[in-house]
């Protein structure tokens, strides 16, 4: 569980070129607003490629809404 303070997010990483979301880490949104890019391995290409930043849309660590 996270405390009530906590600065870091979970985002996901989604490749630019095959558009595959493989990779998830957390940042600290106080220090690095702007949205991260990193050259990771694509299993799928079979290459390093850029992913950048998109927000973690699982439903994890979010609470969502009920429907009523």
């Amino acid at each position: 569980m996270s405390k009530k303070g906590d600065k870091r997010k979970i985002i996901g990483l989604v490749s630019e070129e095959s558009g595959e979301r493989i990779y998830y880490t957390t940042k600290n949104t106080t220090n690095t607003a702007d949205k991260i890019s990193l050259r990771k391995y694509s299993p799928k290409l079979r290459k390093h490629v850029i992913f950048t930043e998109t927000k973690k849309s699982l439903g994890r660590n979010e609470v969502k809404p009920k429907k009523r």
